[in-house]
């Protein structure tokens, strides 16, 4: 099986701090890292090919430093790595980023596409789906199981609020994982060093212009706009109840329950 893994580079947000003048990401001097999600689908990626064989390629679209990610992938295990990059990309929204992505997918074969849910520096999930209306592939979201995974199909554990579905969808598809489909292996020793003779290949603009909506990407062709961003706010501390005997405690916690319509 074909697998692609769509991968994206982002910075860690332990350390994330905003512009307070312009409202951006200050990504000077922060690390990056593997998206989790995505680091999740990598994985899901190398199980599937132990099982059926065939190969995992993994493609990020970033500036030239996202080489490090991708070669992180290959010691990871993957067979080869696609970096989508050009400065005519720069500032891309999730529609633009989406249009690029499956314009660099348009020239590989697969048979199967993971992608993660959603990147934590933009959280909006969007660009797994919009990568498969615009390759006009059938998709199953929020994926936390691969049941059976087949050349012709795959049957998936599905997240939904609080159950589940299980879906057979047939190859070519996408899947977009969430964090619980799959904890990530190490690199290994040898991967590394690996990692590091393999060639990136690298899919420019003039390579992929012919199947580019040309006004839809980079900044001036992303048809979002951004208001304001800012920092998570630090829930307080809270309501602490002292020196309560137990059944006082269970009383105050009922009456607060009460209070707001929970029981």
């Amino acid at each position: 099986m074909k697998i692609v893994v769509c991968i994206k580079q982002v910075p860690d947000t332990v350390e994330v701090k905003i512009d307070p003048k312009t409202g951006t990401l200050i990504r000077d001097g922060v690390p990056s890292i593997i998206n989790h999600d995505d680091k999740t689908g990598i994985e899901a990626a190398l199980t599937i090919r132990e099982q059926l064989g065939g190969t995992v390629t993994v493609v990020s679209m970033g500036p030239p430093q996202a080489d490090v990610a991708l070669r992180e992938a290959l010691a990871m295990g993957c067979d080869e790595a696609i970096l989508v990059s050009g400065r005519e990309f720069g500032g891309s929204d999730t529609y633009a980023t989406s249009g690029i992505l499956a314009a660099a997918l348009k020239q590989l074969d697969y048979d199967l596409i993971i992608t993660g849910r959603q990147a934590i520096d933009g959280d909006t999930a969007q660009v797994g789906p919009q990568i498969a209306e615009k390759l006009h592939l059938p998709q199953v979201s929020y994926v936390e199981e691969v049941v059976e995974a087949a050349e012709d199909h795959v049957t998936v554990k599905r997240q939904f609020e609080d159950g589940y579905h299980i879906v057979k969808v047939k190859t070519p598809c996408l899947l977009t994982a969430i964090a619980e489909l799959a904890e990530p292996r190490y690199m290994s020793v040898g991967g590394v060093f690996d990692a590091y003779q393999k060639e990136i290949k690298i899919f420019d603009f003039p390579l992929l212009k012919d199947d580019l909506e040309l006004d839809m990407i980079g900044l001036k062709g992303s048809p979002t706009n951004v208001y304001k961003s800012f920092t998570k706010e630090l829930k307080g501390a809270g309501t602490v109840l002292k020196d309560l005997t137990a059944e006082q405690a269970v009383e105050a916690i009922v009456k607060k329950l009460e209070e707001k319509f929970i029981i």
